[in-house]
Formats: C-alpha cells, structure tokens, sequence
C-alpha cells in the first residue's frame, strides 16, 4: 500500500521517554504516528480511521499569548511544563486532584489512584487557587483525584474556589456517594457546584463489570436522580473500549436524552494507554474519534450526520469534536449549531480557550427553571418554528454530545500537545498539559505523575 507523509512532528520514545522526531502517514486513508528511537527502534501507531479526513478536520488558529509567569524552556517540550513559553494555548478547565484515594479499583484508571498519599489540605488547594489566578485566571475547575466524593470537606473546597472568584465547579466522579448520599449532593449544590462529569460507559451491568470491576447501572441512575433533586447537571463520561463497549453508544445517547435536563450531554473518551493500563496497543485495540463519530451516527439511526460535528478551534483540531443540538418534544435531536461554534469551537480566534470555557459554563449547567427528571416528550409544548420559542427551548433542552482523544506514550504528538488546553496543577504548584502529566512509559513509569 502507498504511503504519503502528510507531516512531520516530535514524539516520545515508548521505552525511555526521550523526544524524537515523528512523522504521519496516511495509508487508504488512515493517518499513524510513526517514530524511530535510535536506542529502542520504530514505533507505528494508528491516530486517524477513516472519515472525516485527517486533513480536513484540521482548523488553523493563532497562538494565544501566555501570562508572564509561563515556566522558562530549558530540556524542551515536553519536559519543561508549567506551562512553558512554548505552548500555544492558554489554559480553559484546570484539573484539581484533591485525593489520591478510591473507593473503586478500576482496571482501567487514568490517574492510577487508590494509593494513600498523603491528601492536600485547603490551604495548600487555596495556593492553588491563587497560583491559578495570578496565571491568568479564574478558568472553570474540575475537582479530580481518586474519587473527590470521599473527601467530606468537598464543599468547602467548591466554597472557597468561589470565595476566590472561581465561577465554575466540575466534579470528576464515579457516583457512588452521589447514590447513596442526597444530602451531601445539595451540600455541593449550595457550595457552588455545577456539574457532575459522570463515568457512564454503558445501560448494562456486563460493561461496568468488565470495565471497573463490579455492577454499578443502578448505582449511576440512582446518582442522576440525586443530581436532579439538588439541581446539578450532569454529564456522562463513557471511556470507550474496542470489544467491550463500542455497541453501546447509541444507548447511552438514549439513556441521555431521556434523562434531560438534569443531564446535559454525553462526553465520549476512546481509551489511552497509560495510568494504571499501560500495555503496548495494537492497532485493533484502538478506537479513533472519527470512529467515534462514525458509530454515533450508525447507532442514532442516521438521525445525525457528518455534518452535524465540528473540530475544536481551542485545543488542536484532532483532540476533539463536538456537536450541539436541542432535544424536540418527539425526542428528536436538532442541530442548533452547525458553523464552527460552541464548546470547544468556534471560528479561528485566538480566544478559543475562553469560549470553551463560556459554552460549557452555561450549557453543562442545569437550567435553573426545571429541577425534576423529565423527557423531552413530558415538557409543554413549544413552537419551534419561531425563532424566540427555539431559542427558548436551547436555553433549557440544549444536548452536547462531543468526545476527546487522550494521548499517552505511543501516539503522543507534540504539535497537539502543545495546544492543549485541558490542564493539571501538580502538587509542586505547576500548570502541566494532561496528556503529559498522565505520560507514563512503557512499563508504566510516569513522566510528572511522580
């Protein structure tokens, strides 16, 4: 088969974590990463299948200028973060890990959590704060760990954010404690928190099972009800797995839809190789974002189209898509966006990190004028025909079903790296990519997550 180098970039060696030169190859239409380390050889990994086509999906945008307390560049990407003054977008929802605690042993984990390190206390997560704002916030925040529900002082951890100025709180979560704790979800609610980022991956007990180790369908319904009642949006976050859950795409967007509005969107996460899963891929093992697409629009039944999602113009273009839609009274799923707008979109602007952070601000939030869990089909009737009466309906039936491809060491591209918006403070008090404070080699070893 014919070979055509479409780009040249850097990369990291899987063995050493060394930087290496890397280039991509589209074969019939497929895009791989391929990189030779002189020490450990070549290294091909699949980063694109299929349509829409790598190159078309590419948006150009112009740097966003970092705040001066960008780290100095001494080894180079990615070696320097904090950020560095060679990265090329400003930060949009910075990750605080405020536990490395679990109550889940995940055989797939990100964060490798579950160990007893020592959690940082609320003076330490207040220099964080302000490290934050004095880099050139506030941006939205997403409390992560471990699981951040088994702090009890959660809320005051989201009340202090917002003492701060902090407008907008997001929290990383299995649900377990949301199910079977109501009052602790409106203490987070009455603290200031927004939204629940739900692990959703699948309407069946086998998926979770295989996935996190034990049956959890019940416990993530009974964790929506909770939301509800305490008026906190949700959305639900499935990592895709090849061979495990890839036929449950569809369910989950139905189970989505008819569980607005307290859930706002489905955020769909094709598995990475890295934390507590760092085996060697083959090519079968992984599940591209157009794939993504692809079987979004197979599984809805054609209701959706190509056309109906959209690259980033925030983060680098073949991080992500996005589409954005209201739900009809029939349940049926409306584009309101179709121009190159919205959450992790908009038109080449060098703002696009701060419009990210606008769009899900507003629309991952649940509407204040309807508390209860209700279908689309279960509302009053609304014409939308006029323009006023649609827009009317956005404001409290807006649905996003986006998706992001996390990188780890073998398809780690440092051209997307660097425009990476989605960032972590370490516990040394530094802003660093995700993808790089996740980078684990190939025995597992971290690059920052030490």
């Amino acid at each position: 088969m014919k070979e055509e180098v479409i780009g040249f970039t850097e990369s990291v060696c899987p063995e050493c974590l060394e930087r290496i030169p890397a280039k991509r190859i589209n074969i019939s239409g497929n895009v791989y990463l391929d990189k030779i380390c002189p020490a450990h050889g070549s290294f091909r990994t699949i980063i694109w299948r299929g349509l829409p086509a790598y190159q078309a999906w590419t948006v150009g945008k112009p740097p966003f200028a970092l705040p001066d307390s960008a780290a100095p560049v001494n080894k180079g990407c990615p070696f320097d973060c904090g950020l560095c003054k060679e990265h090329r977008q400003h930060t949009c929802c910075v990750l605080l890990e405020v536990t490395k605690a679990c109550n889940l042993h995940c055989p797939v984990c990100f964060a490798e959590s579950g160990n007893l390190a020592k959690e940082p206390d609320i003076k330490e997560i207040e220099k964080w704060y302000r490290m934050l704002l004095a880099s050139g916030g506030p941006y939205n925040i997403q409390l992560s760990g471990g699981e951040p529900t088994l702090r009890d002082d959660l809320p005051e951890i989201i009340s202090l954010g917002r003492a701060l100025g902090f407008t907008f709180f997001q929290l990383n979560t299995n649900g377990l404690r949301l199910a079977q704790d109501l009052e602790y979800v409106k203490r987070l609610k009455q603290a200031g928190l927004n939204c629940a980022f739900l692990q959703f991956d699948g309407t069946c007990d086998q998926v979770y099972e295989k996935l996190r180790g034990k049956a959890l369908f019940d416990i993530k319904q009974k964790a929506i009800l909770h939301c509800s009642e305490a008026g906190v949006g949700v959305v639900l976050v499935p990592t895709l797995a090849p061979g495990l859950n890839i036929t449950e795409i569809g369910a989950i967007i139905e189970f989505g839809i008819s569980h607005m509005p307290v859930v706002r969107g489905v955020h769909f996460q094709p598995i990475s190789y890295f934390g507590r899963y760092p085996k060697e891929p083959q090519d079968e093992n992984r599940f591209t974002l157009p794939e993504v697409i692809q079987e979004i629009i197979r599984q809805t039944g054609g209701q959706l189209t190509m056309a109906d999602f959209q690259p980033p113009s925030g983060e680098n273009a073949h991080c992500s898509f996005h589409g954005n839609f209201v739900v009809l009274e029939n349940g049926e799923l409306k584009p309101w966006m179709k121009e190159k707008t919205g959450c992790c979109q908009g038109k080449t602007t060098v703002n696009g990190a701060k419009q990210a952070q606008s769009f899900v601000a507003k629309h991952w939030t649940m509407p204040r004028s309807l508390k209860k869990i209700q279908t689309s089909k279960q509302v009053d009737f609304i014409n939308v025909d006029s323009l006023d009466s649609f827009l009317q309906r956005v404001q409290t039936h807006s649905f996003s079903i986006s998706g992001m491809a996390f990188q780890d060491v073998w398809n780690l591209d440092l051209e997307r790296l660097r425009e990476c918006f989605i960032h972590v403070v370490s516990p040394d008090n530094r802003i660093i990519p995700f993808c790089a404070y996740n980078l684990t080699d190939k025995q597992g070893q971290p690059l920052y997550r030490r």
